[in-house]
């Protein structure tokens, strides 16, 4: 089986490289991939850069160039609700674009495509005490605010978590009709914190290994 992975940052990238085995790096127009394996499966690890525009462009040019069985995309979100809290690990049941609108359609929906890309949730392959599962939506802003949080649970009142790559990348999955599995860690929570982007710079002095260890334990599953 060959799984692509998808990372937003260098911080994220550094998290997952430890897990891969007989590691080498292959450069694909301009990206870098990381090559090797993870109980015996291929593996095909990239960051693609931070927003829907860079994962998108990642996620075709993983798709079209190593054809995995599962693109898997991990990182780091914000939470959205008291329920939510850092360290939280936060698997996707379906992942949506919280700032797109088209006339005639429903908020969030890309014409020709579902309001919400389905995900693969791997119930028993990702179980921990902090992991929970449910609605991630994405959209390009890097999320500071109550306000903003409670304008996004308007359209999409389940969400539990926000990121700027994960419904790009869900898209270009359904696109191209790979299967697709979302993990985001929460890093800060903007809907009860005075002031997270202080919170999500301290979350980086506490490297969550334990939680992005969770997707070695899907892989050993598959």
């Amino acid at each position: 089986m060959t799984i692509g992975i998808i990372v937003a940052m260098t911080k994220e990238l550094n998290l997952l490289l430890p897990l891969m085995d007989n590691r080498e790096s292959r450069n694909v127009g301009g990206t870098e991939f990381h090559l090797g394996t993870i109980n015996g499966h291929k593996v095909a690890l990239m960051e693609c850069g931070i927003g829907k525009v860079n994962a998108a462009i990642g996620a075709v040019t993983l798709i079209d160039t190593f054809s995995p069985d599962l693109v898997i995309n991990t990182g780091v979100a914000a939470g959205a609700g008291e329920n939510v809290g850092v360290m939280d690990a936060i698997v996707a049941t379906g992942v949506a674009h919280h700032d797109f609108w088209c006339i005639g359609e429903e908020w969030g929906r890309v014409p020709g495509c579902p309001r919400i890309f389905p995900a693969l949730p791997y119930a028993e392959a990702v179980d921990a005490p902090n992991v929970k599962r449910g609605l991630i939506a994405s959209g390009e802003l890097f999320i500071t605010s109550r306000e903003q949080v409670d304008g996004i649970r308007e359209h999409y009142p389940d969400v539990l978590a926000i990121d700027m790559e994960s419904a790009a990348i869900a898209q270009a999955c359904h696109l191209r009709g790979v299967p697709f599995f979302c993990m985001r860690v929460i890093s800060d929570t903007p809907w009860c914190h005075h002031d997270n982007s202080q919170q999500y710079e301290n979350f980086w002095e506490d490297a969550p290994r334990q939680s992005f260890g969770l997707i070695k334990s899907l892989i050993a599953s598959l």
